[in-house]
């Protein structure tokens, strides 16, 4: 069984899902439960945090430990891959592999605002690896001026990232409403383009368990164990 955690990274995309179990952003329990539920691969794309406790890193340990692969990219995932890739999580795509060489360090830059599963999760803000590659576009097409770019991205760095919109990016930078039009025209989807990326690998997996990892040990801590009983 190969299951998958994702929701706004795939809003709008038209992914090849045969095979794939595809669940809901992961929150805390879920890599532990899928796991138990017989998965042999898990790709981690989005997860929920801030108002319930996110993915521990020891459930993917145990994961691992299991013999379980563990993808992650794009949002959530790519941040869990560059601190567990040690442990054997595997990178997929330009944003995890930008966290694991050092890149990139900062958790907001995949962070985004969305909508319920019943609006299927559909992205209320812009992320900041989005914002950068679809600037960097403008300014090769010629849209936008060097200084006109250098703004833009000033304003929307210092804006929270649940009211990143591209009108809130342009107010802050003082910048001409009609430049939203541009930026939705030509807007590069880095998020998007990591998770099919993941999807497509996850899918080719084996249809089989792959081995427990070499070189290190899970440990069954107390506060393993205390976790364990919370999501019994």
């Amino acid at each position: 069984m190969k299951i998958l955690f994702a929701g706004p990274s795939l809003f709008g995309q038209t992914a090849d899902l045969t095979g794939v179990d595809l669940r809901p952003p992961a929150r805390q329990g879920d890599i532990y439960r899928a796991v138990r539920d017989g998965a042999e691969a898990i790709g981690l794309i989005d997860g929920v945090f801030g108002f319930v406790p996110s993915v521990w890193h020891k459930e993917i340990l145990f994961a691992l430990s299991e013999g379980v692969r563990v993808l992650g990219g794009a949002s959530l995932g790519a941040l869990r891959a560059a601190e567990c890739h040690t442990f054997g999580m595997e990178p997929v795509g330009e944003i995890a592999r930008a966290y694991v060489d050092g890149v990139r360090y900062e958790d907001a830059d995949v962070c985004l605002a969305h909508c319920p599963a019943e609006m299927n999760f559909m992205p209320l803000s812009e992320p900041l690896v989005d914002v950068e590659a679809s600037i960097a576009r403008l300014l090769d097409l010629g849209a936008v001026t060097g200084e006109q770019a250098w703004s833009w991205l000033e304003g929307a760095r210092d804006i929270y990232f649940a009211d990143r919109t591209v009108e809130a990016m342009l107010q802050r930078a003082s910048l001409p409403a009609p430049l939203a039009d541009a930026y939705r025209l030509h807007r590069v989807g880095v998020k998007a383009r990591d998770a099919l990326e993941l999807v497509d690998q996850l899918r080719k997996l084996p249809e089989r368990a792959g081995q427990a990892p070499d070189g290190w040990t899970f440990r069954a801590s107390d506060p393993w164990r205390a976790y364990l009983a919370t999501v019994a």
